[in-house]
């Protein structure tokens, strides 16, 4: 057992959740999956903010910009990436991804990233089913674990602790 891990309670947080409209028959579903999820560990459904954004590139702009707002214990990103016949695809999930990345590294609350990259529709939707696996679901226990994570640290290594 870990020294320090995160709790999964999200009683007393706020999440939100930064999601694509492209793709929106897989990302409604991740969206969904990560709300229930939250809601089931324990946050306020008025606690949880929805935020769209017309692609995945659009993405960590936006998650910045709630990041710096700092009104939020945790930030989850949410899209569909999906290969198709052209460069295009390589260019959105690898900029999305590097660029979430980016942000989780220097954010003083978890970002998580929850974009799915996949090489064709029917793997999509195996990833975001309703009731099954569910990469939003994951990416919301993740985001609560984290925060609670978070928080413990800054209590315990604040130079007022």
């Amino acid at each position: 057992m870990a020294d320090h891990e995160g709790k999964p309670d999200a009683g007393g947080m706020s999440f939100a959740i930064v999601a694509s409209r492209f793709n929106d028959f897989i990302v409604d579903n991740l969206v969904q999956g990560a709300t229930d999820r939250l809601i089931e560990l324990g946050a306020a459904k008025d606690a949880i903010k929805l935020y769209q954004v017309p692609g995945a590139f659009e993405i960590p702009g936006v998650a910045r910009k709630l990041i710096d707002a700092g009104s939020f214990d945790g930030i989850i990103c949410l899209g569909a990436v999906i290969r198709g016949a052209t460069p295009h695809f390589d260019y959105v999930a690898g900029e999305s991804a590097r660029e979430i990345a980016h942000l989780a590294a220097r954010s003083p609350v978890p970002v998580i990233y929850g974009v799915l990259t996949t090489d064709d529709v029917e793997q999509a939707r195996e990833r975001a089913r309703p009731n099954a696996e569910n990469k939003g679901t994951e990416a919301a226990a993740a985001a609560v674990e984290m925060a609670a994570l978070y928080a413990e640290l800054k209590r315990n290594l604040s130079p007022d602790a």
